[in-house]
């Protein structure tokens, strides 16, 4: 299944504000806003030269064997 989850890169490229917004099981759910929030330091996006949040929605496909 999907998980959707919606998160934040800020000015300083660090990812915060970890949503989830569609889930499909409080395991994977939880796994894949764990995953969003353990992503390394980012290059921030910018606005007229001048470093901004930027807001993502990332979607996360799992598949059980």
């Amino acid at each position: 299944g999907d998980v959707y989850v919606s998160f934040v890169v800020g000015s300083d490229g660090k990812v915060c504000d970890v949503t989830l917004l569609q889930g499909i099981s409080s395991g994977c759910d939880q796994e894949a806003a764990r995953v969003i929030s353990k992503l390394p330091l980012m290059k921030p996006g910018k606005q007229r030269g001048v470093p901004v949040r930027v807001q993502f929605t990332q979607k996360i496909r799992f598949s059980l064997k």
